[in-house]
């Protein structure tokens, strides 16, 4: 995620704020790379409040390798069924035909898979705080602000944020510092 240029709307709240930004063309092969008709990036509106992520990386305050792996940590953890099991409705009518239900499929394992690695990597790294902070912000979308009461707290855990998304994207080789080893 590159840094955005805010926008002017007409429908104003302090959840939303839609700004415009670079983000890669999802139609872009290296076939056509050369051609006008098929350019790598591509101009995007978006809400830039969507996530604690998405506003850090709107303001500069995380690079592009740190927020590729806060989204890629959302994803595994989004397959994985973190955002929890919805409730059975028992006032709804039981019938029977439906399709047979699969307990776990193969995508929540292969996520769980990737997701047990990562935990390795960051807990031995920083500890099980770390991995704790990751799910908060990264995984359940929670706010540094509603993490937090003071400035200090704020900066303090932006920057233990910042430090953890580095060990992610070295762990998922997404890193192009050269100050970050890659895991062995």
């Amino acid at each position: 995620m590159a840094k955005a240029e805010k926008r002017k709307t007409e429908f104003q709240s302090q959840h939303v704020e839609i700004v415009t930004g670079q983000v890669q063309n999802p139609n872009w092969s290296r076939a056509h790379s050369g051609a006008k008709a098929n350019p790598r990036f591509i101009s995007a509106q978006m809400n830039a409040k969507e996530s604690a992520i998405s506003v850090l990386a709107s303001k500069g305050a995380i690079d592009e390798c740190q927020a590729e792996a806060a989204v890629k940590f959302r994803r595994l953890f989004e397959a994985m069924g973190g955002k929890g099991a919805s409730a059975i409705d028992y006032s709804r009518e039981q019938v029977d035909g439906g399709g047979v239900t699969v307990a776990i499929t193969d995508q929540q394992i292969d996520a769980g898979r990737k997701l047990k690695l990562a935990h390795d990597a960051l807990t031995k790294a920083h500890g099980v705080y770390a991995w704790k902070i990751v799910i908060s912000v990264c995984g359940e979308g929670r706010s540094i602000h509603e993490m937090t009461e003071t400035r200090r707290q704020r900066d303090t855990l932006t920057d233990n944020l910042r430090t953890y998304l580095d060990c992610l994207a070295a762990h998922w080789r997404l890193s192009t510092r050269r100050n970050i080893p890659a895991p062995k």
